[in-house]
């Protein structure tokens, strides 16, 4: 358990340190400039802004880069490069320059909770309900209720998740008024975003649970099991369950991060003060403090789940060691 957890912290280190360089690096050469807004301010201005920021690299003019050699190109990345690394590595990441008032740690301190609020209902959703709908297809295999789930959950994987939500917005906010159409600070604000966030995963864990519980209860032991008078729940709740479960639970990794990730449209579309909405308006004003601060910490709760979704196998199933 030691080696694994040394091998994981090591990897984990590494994937960090790839990500952070690879986003830095596409960052620095993608177009634009973070310090001109409508009107262009000085150049002296320009050098002071990049300098407070740290990124010295961003006051030349396109002019003066086109002119530069690949060698005083590399040198002054590599300088600005080392400045972010090292603030990064001291829990520092930076001002913001979307938000002058605000650092970036205060921005992730106060809007990562509410992306992490939303996920973690989503996830809950997700998991339950499609979980459900597949056992319930796997035990009425070929009737009419698993024809209506199997196009359900087609349906669910095939559309996308804006497409979702408008749908929602346009049937439970303007037809039926039952929730708000935007905001945050209330249960009902909640419900509607997590549900249009969980339908794509609710429907891939369906199909996967009905593929994972028909292969359960075609083994040999189902059907011992059936042969000593077991109802079917009770077969499916303490013989098929945990069986069926491995290949949720390796999807449980990738789907958590993808919800945290995916809510960048959804908290658009309804108006969320999460950290997606503030990682999109970094990304279209090329703020760089904001984007690899976001960037590092949605990599580092990536990398988190994988690593208790391999727990999660040992516990489940005793034949898996951890080495």
């Amino acid at each position: 358990m030691l080696r694994f957890f040394s091998f994981r912290l090591i990897q984990s280190v590494l994937v960090l340190w790839i990500v952070f360089t690879v986003t830095f690096i596409l960052l620095m050469l993608a177009p634009g400039d973070p310090f001109i807004g409508d009107k262009k301010p000085p150049d002296s201005v320009v050098r002071a802004l990049a300098q407070t920021y740290g990124l010295d690299y961003l006051a030349t003019t396109p002019e003066d880069r086109r002119h530069m050699s690949w060698q005083q190109h590399a040198s002054q990345m590599a300088r600005a490069y080392g400045n972010s690394i090292r603030n990064a590595l001291k829990g520092d990441l930076g001002p913001s320059i979307e938000y002058p008032n605000f650092s970036v740690t205060d921005i992730i301190r106060t809007s990562l909770p509410v992306s992490v609020a939303l996920g973690s209902l989503s996830l809950v959703i997700a998991l339950w309900l499609g979980i459900a709908a597949g056992t319930l297809a796997a035990v009425r295999k070929g009737r009419v209720l698993d024809l209506i789930l199997s196009v359900a959950t087609l349906l669910g994987v095939s559309l996308p998740t804006f497409v979702i939500g408008v749908l929602l917005m346009m049937l439970f906010v303007v037809y039926i008024p039952l929730f708000p159409a935007a905001g945050w600070g209330r249960p009902s604000q909640l419900l509607l975003p997590a549900l249009t966030l969980a339908l794509f995963f609710l429907a891939y864990i369906a199909r996967l649970s009905r593929s994972s519980v028909l292969d359960a209860l075609a083994a040999d032991f189902v059907r011992t099991a059936r042969a000593k008078g077991l109802s079917t729940p009770r077969v499916i709740t303490h013989h098929v369950g945990a069986n069926a479960a491995l290949p949720i639970l390796s999807f449980l990794g990738p789907a958590a991060a993808n919800i945290l990730t995916g809510s960048f449209v959804v908290e658009k579309l309804f108006a969320i003060p999460g950290l997606g909405t503030h990682f999109v308006n970094g990304c279209l004003n090329k703020d760089i403090p904001l984007v690899l601060g976001a960037v590092t910490v949605y990599t580092l709760i990536v990398v988190a789940f994988n690593l208790l979704v391999d727990l999660a196998y040992a516990a489940v199933d005793p034949r898996i060691t951890l080495r």
